[in-house]
């Protein structure tokens, strides 16, 4: 039986976002992305990538051939299309915004109001170790804000860059 999971913004090679991170480099970065990457996903299990593989650069695709299972990439920002060719070599297919079991997978969060009518739930990465909030007022004076549980970001940073399942997520159907 195979597993869904959900992972963003893995920016492998990329070494001022390893060192944002907290690493020394990026190979360290990469290993450690690997490592738990594959303590988690099995040979049969199908990983969405929610953008940003690399940044701007095909020349570290090949370390996707090192994660265990399936992989659909959903593009992200710093995802070339020029690059698609080559990264066809390493993941099963490349889309844009797509749904699953109703739920918007995408790169940039989607706009609140798609939320209000058409999906519950939002998996998406982009905002790397930022959550999306939502101001609690009374009268027009901001009292504070809450987490906006429809949106759940899979940025490296936020899943200990290991990829989850909806129930991890916190998402039941």
């Amino acid at each position: 039986m195979s597993t869904v999971r959900f992972i963003a913004d893995p920016h492998l090679g990329h070494l001022n976002m390893a060192k944002r991170r907290g690493f020394n480099s990026f190979e360290e970065h990469d290993e450690y992305f690997i490592k738990q990457w594959n303590s988690v996903v099995g040979k049969r299990d199908l990983t969405y990538i929610l953008g940003d593989i690399t940044m701007e650069s095909s020349k570290y695709y090949h370390l996707l051939d090192r994660l265990n299972g399936r992989k659909i990439v959903v593009g992200g920002n710093h995802d070339k299309p020029g690059h698609t060719k080559e990264l066809l070599k390493y993941v099963e297919s490349i889309v844009g915004m797509i749904q699953y079991k109703g739920i918007f997978l995408t790169h940039c969060p989607v706009h609140p109001r798609e939320m209000e009518y058409r999906i519950k739930h939002n998996i998406h990465g982009h905002i790397h170790e930022n959550r999306i909030e939502y101001n609690i007022r009374l009268l027009g004076i901001k009292l504070f804000s809450r987490v906006d549980r429809r949106y759940h970001c899979v940025s490296c940073e936020h899943v200990n860059y290991t990829p989850k399942t909806l129930k991890e997520l916190g998402i039941t159907r």
